[in-house]
């Protein structure tokens, strides 16, 4: 009985993750975006030609950090609407009517922009490995695809911190909100050596909490070491996709915690 009320849960879960998924992949902006960044690809081959003897390199930082800003692009924006929308066009009504509960919901919501999300890399990585192959910068793909999962990482934290503040703000200042969280958690590490450096114990403090309260995304940025042909050790790899985990699972425990009461009326 517990097994098969377990199974009924998570296929609740998978059905309104797949829902997400088919929401989302109707949205024109993704088709638009991987069209964008395949062609920002292809601009990248004869951009390399004009940069002697440094066309692999100039893919690689082109194409990988394209996949990040237009995947972070589809986070932020989709993100944040996955559940305003519900509560705009008051279908939540229906669903929660359903033997639904938040938490699935939410969830549910979350592992489909995931998925797409994966897709959406998994395309535009191609296209960096067919721009890759034509120049003939074929050794490379194994530090480019390892970068491509870093990316897909930070990705599916900074969903996560989009879905978080989207459980009890308005989607305008979701977005906002998420998009100071993505460019802080870029420097969040420097902020904290410049405290270091100050020698200030309030600045310390700040920019302590600062660091270990927001996501730290430098964690995830390869994407130079990928240029150079360079591979993540096993531990780095399994330390940072750790930190991933935990720290979304906290997200998320902290967006259920909101959502579960909030007032729809």
């Amino acid at each position: 009985m517990r097994r098969s009320s377990n199974t009924n849960y998570f296929s609740q879960i998978f059905v309104i993750a797949k829902n997400a998924f088919r929401e989302a992949v109707r949205d024109r902006i993704l088709y638009n975006l991987v069209v964008f960044v395949l062609l920002l690809t292809g601009a990248a081959i004869f951009l390399g030609e004009l940069t002697a003897g440094q066309e692999v390199r100039t893919i690689i930082n082109l194409g990988l950090n394209a996949i990040l800003l237009f995947g972070a692009f589809i986070a932020i924006f989709v993100g944040v609407g996955l559940v305003s929308k519900e509560i705009e066009k008051r279908t939540v009504y229906a669903i929660f009517a359903k033997p639904v509960t938040r938490p699935q919901f939410l969830i549910g919501k979350y592992l489909g922009l995931c998925l797409t999300l994966l897709v959406n890399t998994a395309v535009m990585g191609i296209g960096v490995t067919l721009a890759l192959l034509y120049v003939g910068g074929g050794d490379r793909l194994a530090s480019v695809w390892a970068a491509v999962f870093f990316v897909f990482l930070e990705l599916c934290v900074l969903t996560a911190v989009a879905i978080t503040f989207s459980s009890f703000s308005t989607p305008a200042l979701s977005a906002l909100f998420t998009f100071f969280i993505f460019v802080i958690g870029h420097f969040s590490s420097s902020l904290r050596e410049f405290a270091a450096a100050l020698g200030s114990a309030g600045a310390k403090a700040v920019f302590g909490t600062i660091y270990y309260v927001m996501p730290n995304l430098s964690l995830y940025g390869f994407r130079t070491q990928a240029a150079y042909g360079l591979l993540p050790d096993a531990a780095a790899v399994a330390a940072i996709t750790g930190y991933t985990i935990v720290y979304i699972a906290i997200l998320l425990s902290i967006a259920n915690f909101i959502f579960s009461r909030r007032n729809f009326k």
